[in-house]
């Protein structure tokens, strides 16, 4: 007997891995369908459950459907980013909440101490900052999972971002990101990955 391929090694049948790695790719162009509230709603449904530090789920999603508030935006955008962000159906703004400690007596209730184990801002910054990047792949393969393509941004005036759509000082802007039905792909092919024994080493004792 031959020794399994590794997609037969994975739970997940070969159609959804392909679907959310193999196949997938960071999109420019979108279509023109629009993407729903209830897909967001269904994508936030899935991704709420990866893990973060003390269960705290720092991530804030601001989300620029119309165009007048996409205009507002282009404005901090690199110039690569301007044309694809102001064609794609929905941009979100990802930030962290960098507050988000006030919620762990809810979120993470058989440590009542959390929140003031945060209380010094500096290091829970860190953490929002940390704990919602996290958030931000979940929520990448998520819209993956959608029948949707992702496309992030890190091309940006974030202190511009951040003055202009999220003032309240509670929040810090991390990425951008371009989401719909991905158009077909007419760009490069794939850029080359690690093999596993660039990545992975085992230590022994």
């Amino acid at each position: 007997m031959s020794a399994p391929t590794t997609s037969e090694l994975l739970a997940l049948d070969r159609a959804a891995q392909d679907l959310l790695f193999r196949e997938a790719r960071t999109a420019g162009p979108f279509t023109d369908e629009p993407v729903t509230d209830a897909q967001v709603a269904a994508i936030h449904d899935l991704i709420r459950y990866g893990p973060t530090a003390y269960n705290g789920q720092p991530l804030r999603v601001l989300l620029l459907r119309s165009p007048e508030s996409r205009a507002r935006l282009l404005p901090y955008l690199s110039s690569g980013n301007r044309a694809k962000t102001a064609s794609a159906p929905l941009t979100a703004i990802l930030a962290a909440d960098v507050d988000f400690h006030e919620r762990l007596p809810e979120l993470y209730p058989h440590r009542p101490q959390a929140r003031e184990w945060l209380a010094d801002r500096a290091a829970r910054v860190e953490q929002a900052r940390f704990n919602a990047t996290l958030q931000i792949g979940y929520l990448i393969v998520g819209v993956r999972a959608a029948g949707l393509a992702a496309g992030p941004m890190a091309g940006f005036d974030a202190a511009g971002v951040q003055r202009e759509f999220l003032p309240d000082g509670r929040h810090e802007v991390l990425l951008l990101l371009n989401l719909g039905h991905p158009a077909p792909h007419t760009g490069p092919a794939r850029l080359p990955r690690l093999d596993t024994g660039e990545v992975v080493r085992t230590l022994d004792g």
